[in-house]
């Protein structure tokens, strides 16, 4: 844990509160058996003699001050003092939660300069009005509850590292319609902004009920028929728009109420799975040595993954000269 020596020897400093139960010890008083966290890792906490969790609770950042001690081999944190912390505190949020190497808004700039530069009107309106209705949101959103780029900023690094891949294929292929696929890959989990519920450290704390009952897919797609119905974009290329983001997670049993039907839907739905696919097994290599297999990873299929030992750099985009 990232916290600061005092002079009296006690620790103090921010943490991310994972767990807070009122629990009952031997001697029948009250305490706090509490999860501590930052991006370094995990370590337990009590609080002696606490009739109550005094309002603190699962997902907040908190402030604290106490001991390190040994208990059955392992570090745990005595708690002398704690609270939620405020908006006064002068605390580093992505020294706490994982959270995109490349800022949101170095990232959503880039996005904004690609698509100001297109030569459809249509789309280049649709997009840029689609994002700028849910800049702030997009700046911090993550890109899943659990999976793939699940941490503060994942879903513009998600969405841009797709852009990046997109920009390669139109290379190769040039028969690829770009500014339709950019499009398409931009929005395609913008509706992520409202189906994942934030907690106060950015990530995110589950589904909204919204989230559960409609999802990101078929909002996404209503994102597209209001916009052009306000800004009286074409009709057809508002349908194409609306077709690549239902029809991005591929097959039914994923999600999609339809399958990829042309091109461009089809492109942006492997890359979508590329893109998730290496994250996940990069992050899920990293963890093991070299020579090793990972767990079952359920996301991908039930595999265990074999760390190589040739690459184990965790997931990284190259932005270049972009951002």
């Amino acid at each position: 844990m990232q916290f600061r020596t005092l002079p009296n020897g006690m620790a103090e400093g921010f943490a991310v509160l994972k767990k807070c139960d009122v629990k009952t010890a031997k001697n029948g008083s009250k305490y706090l058996d509490l999860i501590l966290s930052d991006k370094t890792g995990e370590m337990p906490a009590k609080l002696w003699d606490a009739q109550t969790g005094a309002g603190l609770s699962a997902d907040m950042v908190v402030k604290v001050r106490g001991t390190v001690e040994q208990y059955n081999g392992h570090d745990q944190f005595r708690i002398a003092q704690i609270r939620a912390a405020s908006e006064s505190d002068n605390y580093d949020l992505a020294s706490l939660v994982p959270a995109s190497e490349t800022g949101g808004e170095v990232l959503y700039a880039m996005l904004v300069r690609k698509v100001g530069a297109f030569a459809d009107e249509d789309l280049k309106k649709i997009v840029l009005y689609i994002l700028e209705n849910h800049k702030d949101r997009l700046l911090t959103c993550p890109a899943a509850l659990r999976l793939h780029h699940a941490i503060v900023g994942g879903l513009l690094l998600h969405t841009s590292a797709i852009v990046q891949m997109a920009e390669c294929v139109c290379k190769i292929y040039k028969n690829i319609d770009r500014e339709l696929l950019l499009s398409g890959v931009i929005l395609h989990d913008v509706a992520k902004v409202w189906e994942l519920e934030p907690s106060q450290t950015g990530l995110a704390r589950g589904y909204t009920p919204e989230g559960e009952l409609i999802g990101h897919l078929v909002k996404g797609a209503m994102y597209v028929q209001e916009a052009a119905e306000k800004l009286g974009a074409d009709a057809q290329k508002a349908t194409l728009l609306e077709h690549m983001i239902l029809s991005h997670h591929g097959v039914p049993e994923f999600g999609s109420p339809v399958r990829p039907m042309f091109l461009e839907a089809i492109v942006l739905s492997s890359l979508d799975n590329l893109d998730a696919n290496i994250y996940e097994v990069s992050g899920a290599v990293s963890k093991v040595e070299p020579g090793a297999f990972t767990d079952r990873m359920w996301a991908l299929d039930n595999r265990k993954l074999y760390n190589h030992g040739r690459n184990n750099k965790n997931y990284h985009v190259d932005f270049g000269e972009e951002v």
